[in-house]
């Protein structure tokens, strides 16, 4: 029997149709099969450009007043009905999903920035650095995250502005520690290793190795963060800690609404109903994207 030589051994050929498919393409795809992620984004895109055309579909002034029409029941001319100082409730609901989002974006991703860095200083450099990061974290995770929010608040005055620090705030040490983990597992890689052979300097290997290694999961909870940022900002301002009037938050607007419950439960039913769908678009999205990123929940 021949040996067979080098020229004989032929490489072996792809089909004419599989193509290289990048990992994000791949979660694309994966994130589009699954029906209640897609429902999720839906219901986000929706309020999301609830938000940004505003002026053009309320169809009154948030702050109008009409006496004559207080607390009006749902009707043609005012489809929520009107609350106690005869305002539309429609058009101060849609204005809502402004400052809600708002608050649940900008929150969200102030946590994301300094949580990030200062998990990735502490899970990268380790030691002493990582002991201090990790303390402060545990401490501020003692709290419970509702109450640390209100004595941040309590301490810097009540405003929306200090309430979105205060949910800024107390969701930093989720996305530290997360970072943390996932900078422990990637550092040790050997594309790292490689990195530090060749004498790479550490920000470097961190912001261009590191960091975009552990975005995916970042992603997926910073999703699921916007969802509990919403609800803590109108946690707030229910307790008159977050916006004040005459800003339509949904969360203030529970507050003003609650003496009415029985006598005109719209009131209350609309702002809530705004809350829990955006809620709920939110964490149906997160979970598609948790799905579809981590490479344990496939088959």
């Amino acid at each position: 029997m021949e040996l067979s030589t080098q020229k004989d051994i032929q490489p072996p050929i792809l089909p004419a149709d599989e193509k290289v498919v990048s990992p994000w393409m791949e979660a694309w795809r994966s994130f589009r099969k699954n029906k209640l992620a897609l429902i999720g984004s839906i219901i986000v895109i929706f309020f999301i450009l609830l938000a940004v055309f505003a002026p053009v579909i309320a169809p009154q002034g948030i702050n109008e007043q009409m006496l004559s029409k207080r607390l009006q029941a749902p009707s043609s001319e005012h489809w929520f009905g009107t609350d106690d100082f005869g305002r539309d409730i429609f058009s101060r609901v849609i204005y809502g999903a402004r400052i809600s989002l708002w608050v649940g974006f900008l929150a969200v991703m102030g946590s994301i920035v300094v949580g990030c860095l200062l998990g990735v200083v502490a899970g990268y450099y380790g030691k002493w650095v990582d002991a201090i990061i990790s303390r402060v974290f545990d401490i501020m995770l003692a709290f419970p995250s509702i109450l640390l929010a209100i004595a941040i608040v309590a301490v810097l005055g009540p405003s929306l502005r200090n309430a979105l620090i205060a949910i800024a705030v107390i969701n930093i040490p989720n996305f530290g520690r997360l970072i943390r983990s996932r900078v422990l597992s990637v550092k040790q890689e050997e594309y790292i290793m490689a990195a530090k052979a060749v004498g790479m300097s550490n920000s470097r290997i961190l912001f261009k190795h590191v960091l975009p290694n552990s975005m995916a999961p970042i992603i997926v909870q910073g999703t699921l963060a916007i969802a509990t940022a919403i609800i803590e900002a109108a946690a707030l301002g229910f307790l008159g800690l977050g916006a004040e009037a005459p800003n339509p938050e949904w969360g203030k607007m529970l507050a003003d609404a609650k003496a009415y419950l029985v006598q005109a439960p719209w009131t209350m039913i609309f702002p809530g109903l705004a809350i829990m769908l955006t809620v709920l678009g939110f964490n149906l999205m997160g979970d598609g994207l948790r799905d579809a990123l981590d490479p344990r929940m496939k088959n």
